[in-house]
């Protein structure tokens, strides 16, 4: 997933907004291409996400740069405790800085606020999905802190799974027009969604062979009683309105998966710091 080239090329964006003609305070201050050594320090408790993109930062700056994790993705930090120990050029430190912590913290803050979501659910089937809300550009790195913190991935975009909604259905005329036309257009091997916000539109779309039903804004009683008009069949995503303080009402239900957009679209970065130590 981190292997993808836009990554780098969002690497290399990142850093020459940052950077543009060079780090005119550092290059006044320091002359010298002495060696230090920093660490990445945790000021609260979360789940890490990001290192491998920080450290492909720092690797632009000094090629020999020196990394040791004493966390990885996915492990919970304490505040207070090192995630990382970096070890380099003075001036790629801190030249790296800034860039490779904005990717950590944004990334481990998804990967917590995911951890929070899954937990309010434990003991229940239920599934938490991210959604296409996210920062144009930062998907794929969105996506991959929702894993790090223990959520499933949705769709990654228009092109890879049948999402008919509200507005293709008023377009087609109905949901059968709709899932109709799409059966006729594209392969059976392409996975459809179909949204419901009514019980009747459980009902009509229950009547075609598709994988899943989005139960959206649906109260807590209407969607139990989606949940028991599929009874299996169709693999059921509530989705709207969704918080920390309901998903476990929600999960109470027996839907299969709660999509969740807060935890990409209101992200409170993760806070950590760079020290240098030595």
């Amino acid at each position: 997933m981190l292997n993808d080239p836009n990554i780098l090329k969002l690497i290399d964006l990142a850093i020459n907004e940052d950077l543009k003609n060079g780090d005119i305070t550092t290059n006044s201050i320091i002359t010298t291409d002495e060696k230090k050594t920093a660490a990445f320090i945790a000021k609260q408790e979360g789940i890490i996400a990001g290192l491998d993109i920080a450290k492909m930062v720092f690797e632009k700056f000094d090629k020999e740069i020196k990394w040791t994790n004493l966390k990885y993705d996915r492990d919970t930090c304490l505040k207070y405790e090192k995630i990382v120990l970096v070890e380099g050029n003075y001036k790629a430190l801190l030249g790296a800085e800034r860039t490779a912590l904005n990717f950590l913290q944004r990334l481990s803050g998804i990967a917590t606020k995911t951890n929070r979501f899954v937990k309010q659910i434990e003991g229940f089937k239920t599934k938490i999905l991210d959604t296409r809300k996210t920062i144009p550009g930062h998907r794929i790195l969105d996506k991959y802190a929702v894993k790090m913190g223990g959520g499933k991935n949705h769709r990654m975009g228009l092109f890879d799974m049948v999402m008919i909604k509200d507005n293709h259905i008023k377009l087609a005329g109905s949901i059968t027009s709709a899932v109709m036309t799409v059966k006729k257009n594209l392969p059976d091997s392409m996975k459809i969604e179909v949204e419901a916000s009514t019980l009747d539109d459980v009902k009509e779309a229950l009547n075609f062979n598709i994988d899943f039903i989005m139960l959206d804004n649906m109260s807590i009683d209407d969607m139990r009683k989606a949940v028991a008009l599929c009874n299996g069949k169709i693999l059921t995503e509530a989705s709207g309105n969704v918080t920390i303080n309901n998903i476990r009402h929600i999960a109470e239900t027996g839907v299969d998966f709660i999509s969740v957009g807060e935890l990409t679209h209101s992200v409170e970065a993760l806070d950590i710091s760079m020290k240098i130590i030595n």
